[in-house]
């Protein structure tokens, strides 16, 4: 059964994509009702032969979904209700590159004003959460780890730090789906070693906090800009399918 679920997701989204996927699916679908506690960590890891990293990594990401809700010590359980979604991206086109440029469009918009609102808003107890994001990619990176999920906490912990929970909201949907390393191998198609390119991601990064640190709006907007707009013209000024479909 695990081979056949996992073989029906794309092959290049990573086994925490996956798992999510799969879940999120048996969820949707009724087959784990609402309330219900999930299998656990050892029957997932059973069922579909990944680690016990990418179980809990899987079972963060479908909280940060507003899918599912933790309690320690016991386990995971389905959200009894688990907001609308009229908002839908499908995440199979999001193989495809343009799709990617398209939607990464959206993000940009979002994510500028979200960096202008915490440079504004932030507490030091929301630094200190973008501070320590900022640490952990450079240790995963130091560990010649693809740094995904510290990634994604950097910009979510920004989008905590607008106090507003609909940047968080749309961040948690938009930033999963949507940050190109969780379905292209960016470092590649920049055609730099994944070290180098993610020091230079990380740079760009640490360029956004300080802003925020000094609380400087147009700078963080400005920051924010060029990290997503690189991100943006990477993808689009060094992958074939782009360039084949620009005028």
């Amino acid at each position: 059964m695990r081979k056949d679920i996992m073989s029906s997701i794309g092959k290049r989204e990573t086994l925490t994509g996956q798992l999510v996927k799969a879940v999120a699916d048996r969820i949707t679908s009724g087959q784990y009702k609402r309330g219900e506690r999930l299998p656990t960590e050892q029957d997932m890891i059973g069922e579909f032969n990944v680690s016990r990293t990418v179980v809990r990594e899987a079972i963060a990401n479908l909280k940060a979904k507003g899918l599912v809700h933790t309690q320690q010590g016991i386990g995971a359980f389905v959200l009894k209700d688990i907001p609308s979604a009229p908002f839908r991206i499908e995440e199979d086109n999001l193989e495809i590159v343009e799709e990617i440029l398209s939607v990464m469009e959206l993000r940009i918009s979002i994510e500028l004003e979200a960096a202008a609102l915490a440079a504004v808003r932030r507490d030091e107890s929301e630094l200190a959460r973008i501070k320590h994001a900022l640490d952990m990619m450079n240790e995963a990176i130091e560990r010649g780890e693809n740094s995904i999920q510290a990634d994604l906490e950097f910009h979510r912990a920004i989008a905590a730090a607008t106090k507003n929970r609909h940047f968080l909201s749309m961040f948690n949907y938009l930033g999963e789906v949507l940050i190109p390393r969780t379905r292209l191998q960016t470092h590649k198609i920049g055609g730099l070693p994944q070290r180098e390119y993610l020091e230079r991601v990380n740079r760009e990064h640490n360029q956004i906090y300080q802003s925020i640190k000094m609380q400087d709006v147009e700078g963080a907007r400005a920051a924010m800009r060029l990290h997503l707009g690189s991100s943006r013209d990477r993808l689009r000024n060094n992958t074939p399918q782009a360039n084949n479909n620009s005028d």
